[in-house]
């Protein structure tokens, strides 16, 4: 497409992108002011090699992904919930927790949110724990050589209150609803795609050039009314 070609289409429906952003950006920033805060407590988990080998070394960074996969189970969470006699479900529990691998450091950050801050801290500790505990169990059926040591780094000890950034996701939201209202205008003219409307249409669509247009129906009237008066007058008359 021509440049005119993007601006006509801009004058006839920008408006959907600009009506599509503004809701969007909107709705995003009312839905983090109204939002519960919540409290965001961390501990980290180290996971280190028995010996400094460089193969050993790279299967415990692969590895690593495999173990964030176990953390966020439902057979976990359910471990956590009795040992910590939580008063809600896996689904509940699972939607609180984040568990992030750090390869580059042979660690994994264990996140839980939670309205409760002593909650939140009593859920990643537990788990962390009930993680250690597994390896531990693991690594004794397992040569001295290939094991991998797991172990808290620190305690958690408090919990951050964690607010949603109103104006970041607003600004996200503007984004996003730009884009939306961007593939609705698209759609919009794939499906109009066929209608000519402009004599570039015309040319674009049938290979030919237009010698002449049309004058809109309103003056087409008018000229016509215009021939109807210079055909009624009376013809000069003669002596």
């Amino acid at each position: 497409m021509e440049i005119k070609t993007y601006l006509r289409i801009l004058r006839r429906r920008g408006w959907i992108i600009l009506l599509t952003a503004i809701v969007a950006a909107v709705a995003a920033f009312g839905f983090s002011r109204f939002q519960e805060p919540v409290y965001r407590a961390r501990i980290l988990v180290s996971v280190l090699p028995a010996r400094a080998d460089w193969g050993l070394s790279n299967s415990t960074k692969d590895l690593l992904r495999n173990f964030q996969t176990n953390l966020l189970t439902h057979r976990m969470a359910q471990k956590v919930i009795d040992q910590a006699q939580l008063d809600m479900n896996t689904y509940e529990l699972l939607a609180e927790l984040e568990a992030n691998p750090e390869p580059d450091r042979f660690l994994i950050e264990i996140v839980a949110k939670d309205p409760d801050p002593q909650t939140a801290i009593l859920i990643v500790q537990t788990l962390a724990q009930l993680f250690v505990d597994e390896r531990e169990e693991w690594n004794q059926q397992q040569d001295k050589r290939d094991r991998i040591d797991v172990s808290i780094v620190d305690n958690a000890r408090d919990a951050p209150l964690w607010k949603p950034k109103p104006k970041m996701n607003a600004l996200a939201g503007l984004i996003l609803g730009a884009l939306v209202g961007a593939l609705i205008v698209f759609a919009l003219e794939w499906l109009e795609s066929g209608v000519i409307r402009t004599p570039e249409d015309v040319e674009r669509t049938l290979g030919l050039s237009v010698l002449a247009v049309i004058p809109p129906d309103e003056s087409g009237r008018m000229t016509a009314r215009q021939r109807a008066r210079q055909t009624a007058r009376p013809a000069p008359q003669t002596t």
